[in-house]
């Protein structure tokens, strides 16, 4: 950040606060990444995200007589929902050395640690003969390193069948929890990221809240958000979906999304 100092005040401009973040974009992300890692707040949503996906899981079996014949079943997200990759954003947010949004070497590692809450729910679920699907983002060529990691933090039903990753020339998540759903009743679904819940991709920031509102009768009931301010669509909206803007793009972007008094 460019400071000038006036008479014992600081003061600075629009144009300075850009000039002083381009250079360094990645620096913004310390304080996310340290709410997410240091914060009790942190681990107390995802202890409530779990107990709530508990109680509506006892729900749904109490009465499933009611519900239709197919064999319920559960669709999570893995990152920032099951698996904890806070340590390599951590990283990218001190050295801002390699990309972000390139995961492939730490997920190669297959070192992600289990978030709160999740194991003991995904444990709960399968003990209740609930079929667990894993649907994430990540690409096909990372599954085996994916479903390693799974194992490693004993994640039940982790395996090719379950884990369902992203398909060459798939869009989004809605293919496959559409074919989830031709054999099973989706019970629940938890995530980080709208996209886990429904059709959110490409959406503006405004469509985004907008769409957001349609189903603010089931948040908390059948879809469970889990705290990510790290990354995700929420930023790439703000960026319009182009990640090839300069630094000084998506600064400016950033400080002009602001609602500001």
């Amino acid at each position: 950040m460019t400071i000038t100092v006036f008479l014992g005040c600081c003061s600075y401009t629009k144009a300075q606060t850009i000039q002083g973040t381009q250079a360094k974009l990645h620096e913004q992300n310390t304080m996310s990444v340290l709410w997410f890692q240091q914060s009790g707040e942190a681990k107390a949503l995802y202890y409530q995200g779990y107990n709530l996906g508990k109680l509506r899981l006892d729900d749904y079996l109490g009465k499933k007589k009611k519900h239709t014949s197919l064999k319920p079943a559960i669709v999570l997200d893995i990152d920032e929902t099951i698996l904890d990759n806070s340590p390599y954003l951590a990283s990218y947010a001190v050295s801002g050395n390699g990309n972000p949004f390139d995961w492939s070497k730490w997920f190669n590692r297959a070192e992600a640690k289990p978030l709160p809450g999740a194991l003991e729910f995904l444990k709960y679920a399968d003990s209740k003969g609930i079929e667990i699907f894993y649907i994430t983002n990540r690409f096909e060529a990372q599954k085996n390193a994916t479903i390693k990691n799974l194992k490693m933090v004993g994640a039940p039903q982790a395996d090719r069948e379950h884990v369902l990753l992203l398909q060459p020339g798939e869009k989004g998540k809605e293919s496959r929890r559409q074919y989830v759903a031709k054999t099973h009743d989706i019970v629940l679904l938890f995530g980080d990221n709208l996209g886990d819940f429904s059709e959110f991709e490409g959406l503006s920031v405004k469509e985004r809240i907008k769409e957001t509102q349609k189903y603010k009768d089931i948040w908390g009931k059948k879809f469970i958000v889990l705290p990510n301010p790290m990354y995700g669509d929420w930023e790439e909206a703000i960026y319009n979906y182009d990640y090839r803007k300069t630094d000084e793009e998506k600064a400016k972007l950033r400080i002009e999304n602001l609602e500001k008094r």
